[in-house]
Order: structure tokens, then sequence, then C-alpha cells
């Protein structure tokens, strides 16, 4: 299991939202690569990049920080947010970035990711968003009726590298992960599953630890670096040792 730092990017600058709400907005650097480089330097083997601008607006809107970002880092970093067509799948990776990730249109258009999977072996990673369960899109901005579980099992067989998990309703608040939602999810595929949401403590690692031996392969966590409540090479060290 490894820690994966996040980036979220909006207007420029690195920044974090509370709930996923624009109007919850709290801004960390104005040097979104610096940042990467900090976390990179600190010992992340994955760097986990959000365009939330891109979210919002249903395309890319930070391409020249990412690519800062990739220029920067000599980590690998997975890149998500307003991704709706294979044009900009591909310009991504021709970018260099190592996996991209798509969340609303794995709802819209599941016949992308499909598509995505097979063109772009290991590089395609599904984003479920969940809020009591369900799926929410758009920037987290309207929720579905499509469970989380059923979504995660409709891309079973289709060759995605894995699926990033996310509740919502823990997301930047700082309360700990989901852990039974996490588990649940996990055991229902065999998909590799990424954690993220309400990781902001060491004993909150800890908790998720087991949750190794269901499928979840890493833990994304982006406000308790920031806020200074988790010290990433710590992090690094318990699920390296596993104590």
């Amino acid at each position: 299991m490894i820690i994966i730092p996040a980036v979220d990017i909006r207007g420029g600058k690195c920044v974090r939202l509370l709930q996923g709400k624009a109007d919850a907005e709290t801004i960390f650097s104005d040097d979104p690569a610096a940042m990467a480089r900090k976390w990179a330097d600190a010992g992340a083997s994955l760097i986990h990049v959000i365009d939330l601008d891109g979210a919002f607006n249903q395309s890319p809107q930070n391409l020249d920080e990412i690519r800062q970002i990739i220029d920067t880092v000599d980590v690998p970093i997975q890149v998500g947010g307003g991704i709706r067509h294979m044009d900009t799948i591909r310009k991504y990776l021709d970018l260099g970035v190592r996996k991209v990730i798509i969340g609303t249109e794995a709802i819209r258009n599941p016949d992308l990711v499909e598509q995505a999977a097979r063109d772009f072996p290991d590089a395609i990673v599904v984003a479920i968003d969940a809020r009591n369960g369900k799926v929410a899109i758009e920037g987290w901005t309207e929720t579905t009726e499509v469970t989380a579980i059923d979504l995660a099992r409709r891309f079973e067989d289709c060759g995605v590298a894995g699926i990033n998990f996310t509740d919502i309703q823990r997301d930047g608040m700082q309360t700990g992960p989901s852990i039974e939602q996490t588990r649940r999810l996990a055991e229902a595929v065999t998909i590799p599953v990424v954690a993220s949401g309400g990781v902001s403590t060491l004993k909150d690692i800890e908790n998720l630890l087991p949750l190794s031996a269901a499928g979840v392969t890493g833990i994304i966590t982006g406000k308790a670096l920031y806020s200074g409540s988790l010290d990433l090479k710590a992090a690094i060290a318990l699920t390296a040792h596993g104590i």
C-alpha cells in the first residue's frame, strides 16, 4: 500500500476544497509544481493531480501547470478533472502523465472508459466519488442513483488500471476515512482500489492497512499534508513496515 499526495489545482494555484465545494476553498500555494516537488522529495512514489477547473468546466484548464509538474518531479503523476474525450486522454499521456483518471464519463459514457482501457493499457483509472453510497459527477455537483459498487462492477473486465474511491462527505474534513465503504467496494471487484477522503492521521492509515488484503493498494491524502496534521515521510514509513 502506498501513500499518494494530492495536488489540486484551481486558477493555477494549489488548493483544497471541503467536500468538493467550490465556495469552501483554501489556497495552500501559488506554485503547484513546487508542492509536487515537496511531496516527491519526501518520498512519494506517485502524485495525484486534479484540475478542479477542468472538473467544474468539463475540459482541461490547467495544462501549463500540469506540464510544469511533470517537468519538475521525477515520480509519475496521475491526472483527473474534466476528461471527457479520447483526444484529451491521449494529450495527457503524450505529455508524460502516467495515468489518466476518468470520473463523470464513467457514468455518462462508459464506452469511453472501455475504449481507453483497450487503447492505453494500465493507464486508465476510474474515479468513483460517492455521497451516501451513490456516485456523484460533474465536479460532485450532481448525485446519481448509481451505487459505487455497481459502477465498479461495470468495469470489472475491461482492463482499467484501478479505481480511486472517495467518500465525498469525508473529503477535506479530516474526520477519518470510510473504512467499511472502502472495504465493501474493494471486496466487490478484483480491480485495485485506492482509498481517498478523510485521512488525517497515522492512526487513520493504520486503520486502512488491513484493507490491503481486500485489494486496497493506496491512500490519497491532501489537506492533512498541507495542514501539517500528517507527515508524509512518517506515513510512507508506516505503510512500508505495516506497523
